[in-house]
């Protein structure tokens, strides 16, 4: 039996005719850069989320540009975020100048330790940066409170979690500023490359609109320094066709978690992923811990089933963070995630004989 990781070919099959009329309703107009296409997704987006503001922009790397130059860190200023992330979340910092200071995970969730954060505070602190990793929101109350406290921002790193709840609420409309990805294997994804920024804030949405299109107020005249962040039409319409089915794909994909987690239970040397009672995940992906990592995932590989590590080194050891001093054992809980971590299929189209199948591969 031949599994497919994300199945995005399946997905387009079921939603052919909206996408294709979508785009060529575009095609037609030839307006593929910040087209009207953009401007119904943003509105759309904000209906979904409840964020008062939805900006769109080119990727979800470029969201978080965005949030940090809206915030006006500047060189120097330190963002506290995780180590156990993908690079984007800590590299974007350091193109800003800024310097990411790292927190380790918790054990359960994988995200930031919220109980360990004030201790990695210093006065150059501007921000925190919390991910919402595999598709579940991180502690945000207690973040927040955190933020509060000490007069800073918190930037929500939700590039693998659209869609998904804390406390009743899209982690789209908590935090100063949130950020997605439409990055095509993300739970909703475009066919290229973008992303959002979300705020409830009218001057920093107003600032991120001048920013994602070089800082302009009107053409040709330039308030702030920014950056072409804009979105092509084509990927804003393949979005709007795809945000109608979303809510039904999220609960399809939280059916394959559960069938998932209810027949892997008991599982010896597998550690299931845990999702806290007062939130919820689109999960961005299916997550165990074993320490027969390597063996697994060969096994898993010559049955035909496709597997993935996000991820496999975290970035207080990535050989680009050298110049901030970590070293192996600062953040133990993060090393031993990345050592032991690994992503099973998940999508919203995956069968019971699929599932069956994986299941009873990881069990042998």
């Amino acid at each position: 039996m031949k599994i497919d990781f994300a199945n995005l070919q399946h997905q387009y099959q079921l939603y052919k005719n909206e996408i294709d009329t979508a785009i060529n309703a575009v095609l037609s107009k030839s307006n593929y850069i910040m087209g009207e296409e953009c401007d119904l997704l943003e509105r759309e987006l904000e209906a979904f989320t409840e964020a008062k503001h939805a900006i769109v922009c080119s990727s979800g790397t470029d969201a978080l540009l965005l949030a940090m130059m809206a915030l006006d860190i500047q060189p120097g200023d330190e963002i506290i975020t995780t180590p156990f992330t993908f690079i984007a979340t800590a590299e974007t910092v350091a193109l800003m100048k800024a310097t990411p200071v790292f927190v380790d995970s918790q054990e359960d969730t994988y995200n930031i330790d919220p109980n360990k954060i004030e201790a990695a505070m210093t006065p150059k602190t501007k921000a925190i940066m919390p991910v919402s990793l595999y598709g579940q929101p991180p502690d945000l109350d207690e973040i927040k409170a955190i933020a509060d406290k000490h007069n800073l921002k918190v930037i929500i790193d939700g590039a693998q979690s659209f869609g998904a709840t804390y406390q009743g609420k899209t982690d789209s409309a908590l935090g100063d500023i949130s950020c997605t990805s439409f990055f095509p294997a993300k739970p909703l994804g475009c066919y290229g490359d973008g992303g959002a920024v979300f705020t409830h804030d009218d001057a920093l949405a107003a600032k991120m609109r001048m920013l994602r299109i070089h800082g302009q107020e009107q053409r040709y005249l330039h308030k702030y320094i920014g950056m072409g962040g804009r979105l092509d039409t084509l990927q804003a319409a393949v979005l709007r066709a795809k945000l109608p089915h979303y809510r039904k794909e999220i609960e399809m994909r939280q059916q394959v978690a559960q069938s998932y987690s209810s027949k892997l239970a008991n599982t010896p040397e597998i550690v299931l992923p845990k999702i806290k009672p007062d939130r919820t995940s689109v999960w961005a992906q299916y997550t165990l811990r074993s320490p027969q990592r390597t063996l697994l995932q060969e096994k898993l590989q010559k049955a035909g089933i496709p597997t993935a590590i996000h991820y496999p080194k975290p970035l207080h050891l990535q050989e680009c963070f050298e110049y901030l001093g970590n070293k192996a054992g600062d953040f133990p809980i993060a090393e031993k995630a990345a050592n032991e971590v690994i992503s099973l299929a998940m999508n919203a189209f995956l069968t019971e004989n699929e599932l069956d199948f994986i299941v009873e591969c990881v069990r042998a």
